[in-house]
C-alpha cells in the first residue's frame, strides 16, 4: 500500500512546516499499519500552472504525477491564508484536474480506485472550508472519500504559536488523524480488493 502526501506549504523545503509537523504525525499511524509513505513539498519543483498532465517547458508536475498514479491514497496538506487553502493547493487541484480524462486499464477515470484525504494547518478560521473544497475536488475527479478523512489544526484566533510551536498536542486533532489514517486505509485497501466495478463509469 502506498501513500503519497503533497504539502501545499508556501515554504521551501528547507523550512520548517508546520503542515508538515502535522503530516508527519499521520505518518506514524500509516508506519504502524505498514503503508510505504512519501512527501511531496510541491514548491521544491517548478510546477507550471494549467490544467494538462504536462505543461511542458521545464514544468516538473509529470514526475510528480507518477507517483500520484503510483498511490493508492493521496493526502492533500495546505496551510490556511485568509481563510482559504493555499495557492499551491489550488494549483495542485487544477493539475490533478488536468489529468482526470486519462483512465486506467478498466476504462475507468485514473483516480478511481484510489483514496484521498486533506490535513489543514494555521492560526485563523477556515479548515472546514479548505477540506471541504479539496475533499469535493478529488472526489468530483474520481477519488473515493471515504469518511472523517480530514484533520486539521488552527490554534486560537488570532496571530499566535503554529502546530509545532504549539506541542502539536491538541486531542481533537490527534483523535480525527487516527481515524484519518485507519480509514483511508481500510478504503484503500477494499478497494485493491475489490475494485469499483466498471459497469455505468467508463470514459467512453
Amino acid at each position: 500500500m502506498k501513500a503519497l502526501f503533497l504539502n501545499c506549504s508556501l515554504k521551501g523545503g528547507d523550512t520548517t512546516s508546520h503542515t508538515e509537523g502535522l503530516i508527519n504525525d499521520i505518518i506514524l499511524h500509516f508506519d504502524a499499519l505498514g503503508v510505504d509513505t512519501e512527501v511531496v513539498r510541491v514548491v521544491d519543483y517548478n510546477v507550471a500552472f494549467g490544467v494538462t498532465e504536462d505543461e511542458g517547458d521545464g514544468d516538473e508536475w509529470p514526475s510528480i504525477f507518477e507517483k500520484v498514479k503510483a498511490a493508492d491514497i493521496l493526502v492533500i496538506g495546505t496551510p490556511l491564508w485568509l481563510g482559504e487553502k493555499s495557492s499551491v493547493a489550488t494549483q495542485v487541484i487544477e493539475r490533478l484536474y488536468g489529468g482526470s480524462s486519462l483512465t486506467n486499464e478498466e476504462g475507468q477515470a485514473i483516480y478511481y480506485n484510489k483514496v484521498g484525504g486533506v490535513v489543514v494547518t494555521g492560526n485563523e478560521d477556515g479548515a472546514k472550508h479548505a477540506c471541504a473544497s479539496i475533499l469535493y475536488g478529488l472526489s468530483h475527479i474520481g477519488f473515493t472519500v471515504p469518511p472523517n478523512v480530514d484533520t486539521y489544526w488552527v490554534g486560537e484566533a488570532g496571530p499566535g504559536d503554529s502546530y509545532i510551536d504549539a506541542g502539536r498536542d491538541n486531542a481533537f486533532t490527534k483523535s480525527h488523524g487516527k481515524t484519518m489514517a485507519y480509514n483511508l486505509y481500510h478504503f484503500a485497501k477494499q478497494l485493491k480488493e475489490t475494485p469499483i466495478p466498471v459497469e455505468g463509469n467508463t470514459m467512453e
